[in-house]
């Protein structure tokens, strides 16, 4: 038995939560909605390898002027 064992016992977090949850079922596909409006998006492979082929190298001094 573990001695930090507290039967049934939920942070204030937790019971916020579960209390958000319960008054709002749909919270977690509208959460769902918004990471995948900012997050998930699908990468177009062809562009991504243009893009990183059209790069050019960065100087090793960066704010260096070039010799006229």
């Amino acid at each position: 038995m573990n001695i930090f064992y507290r039967p049934k016992y939920q942070s204030d977090v937790t019971q916020f939560i579960t209390q958000l949850k319960a008054k709002d079922p749909a919270l977690e596909a509208k959460q769902r909605q918004g990471r995948e409006l900012l997050w998930d998006k699908s990468v177009d492979r062809s562009a991504w390898s243009e893009y990183r082929a059209a790069e050019v190298d960065q100087k090793p001094y960066v704010y260096q002027t070039d010799a006229k």
